[in-house]
Formats: structure tokens, sequence, C-alpha cells
């Protein structure tokens, strides 16, 4: 068994084994507090019914859900009295609620990342035992009091919860696509600033509302986050516009008859793996994604067509005539100009070049060469490490290598997701 599959399963069998624990013990003992296990159940179940809307790759498909289990997890008062609840019993509701929201989901065949379901039970579960052991214990509110400083406690917790589940969610992804560990946690991390923000500030206001005002306090507190997650729907629904309409331009050259079907697509999917390989993130590998894409868009502008479409077997001198024009075209969607430069200079001597053309150069030069079969992708990565003296990077070829022995760009998480 590859380690990382084991990784992944040691973090399923955590969940599980919290999970069974959870139930179990709150079945033997009871449900204390009902009313409280059953008001935070429904706001969990809502907010998974209401992951309607989710892109595949959303960081955060279910805000509501999320805020909802923290702020049971940091629960310690309801409308000035103390309450009862262990952390199993917080488990237990978190996960009994979130099931029963997933059901509509799963009917229809869209169910949600087991990856976040397990995520969830172990940040809850995180969150619950940092906070509960010392609230019952009188520790939190002897020192604190239950002014400025309780309400900075919580949000310290629900921050350190965060981290957690930053650290986790890469050690997850880093496990599955074998991508360097630090890249995938500043995504991670740098996703917090989004709506896990939101998220974290909704889960400790509604804890603290509780505690002042009961339970009528959480429908009120609910809507700000409802109305924050329809406005993340829409933004991110205008980043796969976005990128739908690149990649239609991008086909622009298959339609023409200029490239190979699914040639652009490739070269973009793998250049994806090399750069995450290499380090880069974020808003660097969204633009390496875009230019991937539109690299081949100069060809537009021949009188005569490459043969086969195959810019790599050409002259220097071509090469950078066809991107050139290809940057003067890019330049002319209304991309951000980084695809342009990317595009321009990605028949450049690589030593002149930035990380990004140097990638699309080498991914571009594999298609082009790789052909059909094993034997013919062999020789072409054999062809660019032959290269590596003035057209190819050299590290980049060998992360091209690593990413091919991977399996290619199979599983590649999208650069704009999320």
């Amino acid at each position: 068994m590859r380690p990382g599959a084991l990784t992944v399963g040691a973090v399923y069998a955590a969940a599980l084994l919290l999970s069974l624990a959870a139930f179990g013990t709150t079945l033997w003992y009871g449900v204390a507090e009902p009313g409280n296990a059953l008001a935070f159940g429904a706001l969990i179940v809502l907010g998974e019914l209401a992951r309607w809307g989710a892109v595949p790759g959303e960081r955060e498909p279910a805000p509501l859900a999320a805020a909802g289990a923290l702020a049971y997890a940091l629960l310690g008062t309801d409308a000035g009295t103390a309450t009862t609840h262990g952390v199993l019993q917080i488990v237990a509701v978190v996960v009994a609620a979130a099931l029963a929201g997933i059901v509509p989901h799963l009917a229809r065949g869209r169910g949600p990342d087991a990856d976040h379901l397990a995520r969830r039970v172990l940040t809850v579960g995180f969150a619950a035992l940092c906070f509960q052991p010392l609230y019952n214990s009188g520790a939190v509110v002897a020192y604190l009091g239950e002014g400025p400083a309780y309400a900075f406690f919580l949000l310290l917790l629900l921050v350190l919860t965060a981290l957690c589940d930053a650290v986790l969610a890469a050690l997850v992804l880093r496990a599955r696509t074998g991508f360097p560990y630090g890249p995938l946690l500043r995504d991670e991390l740098r996703a917090l600033l989004g709506i896990g923000s939101a998220v974290c500030a909704t889960g400790a206001v509604m804890a603290l509302g509780v505690a002042a005002a009961g339970l009528w306090a959480l429908p009120v507190l609910a809507v700000p986050l409802l109305l924050t997650q329809v406005s993340f729907r829409r933004y991110a629904a205008v980043r796969t516009v976005n990128r739908q309409t690149i990649a239609s331009l991008a086909r622009a050259t298959e339609i023409a008859g200029c490239t190979p079907p699914g040639h652009a697509r490739r070269v973009a999917a793998l250049s994806a793996a090399v750069g995450r390989e290499l380090g880069l993130s974020g808003a660097d590998l969204t633009v390496l994604e875009y230019a991937a894409l539109m690299h081949d868009i100069g060809q537009l502008s021949l009188v005569d067509p490459v043969e086969g479409g195959a810019t790599a077997v050409l002259p220097a001198e071509e090469q950078r005539r066809i991107a050139l024009l290809g940057g003067e075209v890019v330049r002319r969607t209304g991309v951000p100009a980084a695809v342009a430069v990317v595009v321009e200079r990605q028949a450049d001597p690589y030593r002149e070049q930035p990380l990004p053309a140097r990638i699309v150069r080498a991914v571009n030069a594999y298609d082009d060469l790789a052909g059909d079969g094993a034997g013919a992708a062999l020789e072409a990565l054999e062809r660019l490490r032959l290269g590596t003296a003035r057209d190819y990077h050299p590290d980049v070829v060998e992360c091209l290598a690593r990413v091919l022995a991977r399996g290619g760009a199979a599983g590649v998480t999208s650069a704009v997701a999320g």
C-alpha cells in the first residue's frame, strides 16, 4: 500500500473511531440538554442542505454547517445557564446532523467529499476538546471572566482549529497527489482569509449569542453567513465562467486545425501538475494554467499552419515569432497581463524565462513529441533531457518526469478551484 493511501486511511480511521465512540457514549448516557442538541443539529442540517450550487473542489461547501458545528463545540452557557454536554456528545450531534443533511445530495448522486466529512469530525472534536474541559472546570471564567477576554479566547481557539483543519487538508491532498506539502499548506492558509474567516467569526458570535440570549440567537446570526455564502457562490461562478471562456478561446486552435484535439487541455493540466511540484500556488498557478491553455493561440495568425501543430520542431526564430503573435492576441482578450508575458516568453532561452514560461515550454514540447505509446513518451522525455543545455530547464524536465511517473496530471486539483 502506498504511503499516501496509508495517510488518508489513517485520517478516515481516526474520524470513524471518534464518531463511533461519540455515538456509543451518547447512546449509553443519553443526550444532555436535548433542546440545545436539536437546535444546533437543525442548524447543521440546514447548512448541509444549503450546499446546493457548490462548485467541484470548493474548500468549504457548507459554511453554515461548519459554523454551527464550531459554535456547538464552543458553547458554555445557554442564556446564562451552564451547559453539561461533553466532547463526545458534540461530535455525535455534528456527525448525525451532517449525515442527515447530505442524504438529499447522495440521492442525486452529488454527495460531499469524504475528505471534508472526516476533517469536520476531527476539527470539531479538536475544538471541543480544547474548550469544554477548561470551561467545565471553571478555569476559563475564573481567569478570563465573561467579557472581552472570553470572546478573544473563543476566537483564539477558532483560529487554532482553522489552522488544524488547514494542516489536515494539506496533509490529505499531499497524500493523494504527491505534491510538495509547503505550497499546498500555503493554499489552505490563504483560503482561511476568505470564507474560512467568515465561518470562524460566525461560530464565535453564535456561541456568544446563545450564551447571552439563548437559542433564538441562532436563526438571526445564521442569516449573514447565508448571504455571504450566496455572494461567494456568485463570485466562484464568475471565476468558473472566466476559465471556461479562456478554455473556449484555447480550443479555437483545435477548431481551426492548427493543433491536435485536446492538446491545450493536456498541456494545461500537466503544466499545473508540474507547477505544483515546483512550489507554485495561488495566483501564480492560475496564471500558469491560463497561459498553458492559450500557449498556441499565436498559430491563428499564421498564413500556413504548422504541420501537426507541433511548434517544438520548428526553428527557434519561428517559435519566437509565434509566441510573440500569441502574446499580442492574449493581450486583447482581457486576461491578466502576466498570462500574455508567459505566452510571449515561452520560446526564449530558458535562462531568460520566468518559471511559468519554462514549464509551458517543456510541457508543450513533451506533448508535441510524445505521440501515442509508452515508447514515444519515453523518447520525448529523453529528447527534453538532451535539450537541457539551452532549450529546457533541467529542474522542470525532472519535475515533469516525476509527475509522469506518478500518472501524469490525473487527480490534479484545478488551479482556480476555491
